[in-house]
């Protein structure tokens, strides 16, 4: 980044930046946006294929939320989860990447 576009970064910014960064920081939490940017899902589907209580799920599911990495719409009684953009998704990938790299 460049020192001036560095500087013009506003405290509220910043502390959103850090707040994903921790989202981030939970294995939990990436595996159930790694599994969100492969298909929409509910909380039940989400609990089964990750093999984790629903409440973990809702929990975690929450704090995603309240940060906007994910969106939620629902359908009769069901809520159905997915990625609120690509820019999260950009990011993982990218980490993931480099956690890979030997």
């Amino acid at each position: 980044m460049e020192k001036q576009h560095m500087e013009s970064l506003h405290e509220e910014t910043l502390q959103t930046a850090a707040q994903i960064f921790k989202a981030l920081s939970e294995p939990t939490r990436i595996k159930i946006l790694h599994l969100l940017y492969q298909k929409e899902c509910s909380v039940n589907e989400i609990s089964k294929t990750l093999d984790m209580l629903q409440s973990t799920v809702s929990h975690q599911l929450r704090f995603l939320k309240q940060l906007r990495l994910i969106k939620s719409r629902r359908d009769g009684t069901t809520i159905y989860y997915s990625p609120d953009d690509d820019h999260v998704l950009n990011l993982l990938e990218q980490t993931l990447k480099h956690a890979q790299h030997n």
